[in-house]
């Protein structure tokens, strides 16, 4: 065992509400462990929808606060994250056997006034016979409507979050299991399994429990002590198919049976089709899309497009376990998405995060470090509501202007590797492209479009460790490359180790 080094706080879980909560409480100067005993984003932080939202559905559910809520941290995040957070406008096809047209534009404008909107454009309707975006429907869509809302590169939010947390002090351990929590006079004391099987035991004065679908199940096993607030497990899956209209805006339909389904624009060439929102009671870890969920996304592409799809047409899926808090709802896409933080303050503070959503995660760190560092009897002020994340420091916050100088600065970079570096890492692109003056100076291209010192980038400051890392969640270079890349990725990483 290595020597035990004290902190503030530990935090256990790095998906976006674990990373934003360490991000957060370095930023305030506390000595902040995480450990994640898998990859940054390695589960529900990863299989999102990808939108940074208010949630236009909720509205429905009289969910007025958290969609107030939602709206209000939209257009923080928008400033905060250019290069990974952007609008998106949204068409939403009149179904009038669902419900009136007046109904839904009064929906949208409640929408478009709970917050304020500084970046993006109000709602309208559109004549879906003349709009661009009605070209690909169903001939029986001749009337529609139009709001805003914005994208994000989720896995990559949660690993800027990370990347921030350390630059101000945090340390951040990925394949680290915290097996157990003990309370003693001086505060916790925590064991951490490493992936290669090394123990270390380290003290905190703070604990943060923010396992997501394992939360209840961490208090239980790591804790020895029960949940207070309850979880219901749903399952959202997704399909990704090739791109299904050639222009940009996303739509939004719901389905007979009232569910909501999104397709979207995805990485360029595809058109990205969710969620399912269906009870899950199987292990987290272990999640994924069965038939009925890929039969029922593939037929409302064929209800709502002009188009005939089956499962061939499906080039990957992914799903996700969303722990949201229990409720009276019977519909799992009713259940609300809110959180609940619960303090356990009998002696050194335990706070426990449940339910969520990425939009509200850093409100929901806020809102725990305040709580947390209230209950060490100290105070230190919030300051990431005007924070930018590593990368998003892009003047004026207008990417397509940074993207313009950026390929003034580096115009030996073919377009397409430009977008995609400058998407993924906003001004951090200088950091890695460092002095190299030509493709050659990238080192070996591994891959086709992925560089050495990229790689090695990630490796060094993103705690990449395995192919599926970098292929998967610090891009999404997977759905582009050949089927047989992860294996020829993971093999250039045992021959290179670090």
């Amino acid at each position: 065992m290595t020597a035990r080094a004290d902190f503030d706080l530990l935090v256990v879980g790095g998906g976006i509400n674990g990373a934003g909560i360490a991000r957060d409480a370095a930023g305030r100067g506390l000595r902040v462990l995480l450990c994640e005993r898998d990859d940054l984003a390695a589960h529900t932080s990863s299989g999102s929808t990808k939108l940074v939202h208010g949630g236009l559905r909720y509205l429905e559910h009289y969910d007025f606060g958290l969609v107030r809520k939602a709206l209000q941290e939209r257009e923080v995040l928008l400033e905060a994250a250019p290069h990974v957070i952007w609008p998106l406008r949204f068409v939403m096809p009149h179904d009038a056997h669902l419900r009136p047209a007046w109904m839904i534009r009064a929906g949208l404008l409640l929408y478009d006034h709970l917050a304020r909107r500084r970046r993006l454009p109000a709602s309208g309707s559109i004549d879906l016979r003349r709009h661009p975006a009605g070209a690909p429907l169903d001939a029986r869509y001749t009337q529609g409507f139009v709001y805003s809302d914005a994208w994000v590169e989720d896995s990559r939010l949660v690993a800027l979050n990370a990347l921030d947390a350390r630059e101000r002090g945090a340390e951040v351990l990925t394949r680290t299991t915290c097996t157990a929590l003990r309370r003693s006079a001086r505060g916790w004391s925590a064991t951490l399994l490493r992936g290669d099987g090394t123990v270390r035991e380290v003290g905190a004065r703070a604990v943060v429990n923010a396992a997501g679908p394992w939360a209840a199940a961490f208090l239980d096993e790591a804790v020895g002590q029960p949940a207070t607030a309850a979880l219901r497990l749903v399952k959202g899956s997704h399909i990704v198919v090739r791109r299904l209209f050639e222009h940009e805006f996303a739509y939004i339909f719901q389905a007979p049976d009232r569910r909501i389904v999104f397709a979207i624009p995805y990485e360029q060439d595809f058109t990205l089709v969710g969620t399912t929102d269906v009870e899950y009671s199987g292990d987290p870890a272990r999640v994924a899309i069965d038939q009925d969920e890929v039969r029922y996304l593939l037929d409302m592409i064929r209800r709502c497009f002009a188009r005939e799809l089956d499962a061939r047409d499906v080039v990957w899926h992914y799903s996700a376990v969303r722990p949201l808090l229990e409720d009276e709802a019977a519909d799992p896409s009713a259940v609300t998405r809110d959180y609940q933080l619960k303090l356990d303050d009998r002696g050194a503070p335990l706070l426990s995060v449940f339910g969520g959503k990425i939009t509200t995660f850093r409100k929901l760190a806020e809102e725990a470090v305040d709580r947390i560092v209230a209950a060490l009897g100290e105070s230190r002020p919030a300051w990431t509501a005007r924070a930018a994340l590593p990368g998003g420091d892009l003047p004026g916050a207008d990417f397509e202007a940074f993207l313009v100088a950026a390929a003034t600065r580096y115009p030996y970079l073919p377009a397409p590797l430009l977008r995609r570096l400058a998407r993924a890492y906003g001004t951090r692109i200088e950091r890695l492209i460092g002095d190299a003056r030509s493709l050659a100076e990238l080192g070996e291209a591994v891959l086709p479009g992925l560089y050495a010192r990229e790689v090695e980038y990630l490796r060094e400051q993103e705690w990449v460790v395995s192919a599926a890392d970098l292929l998967w969640r610090r891009s999404k270079l997977g759905l582009h490359l050949p089927a047989d890349a992860e294996v020829r990725l993971q093999r250039w990483l045992e021959e290179h180790p670090r």
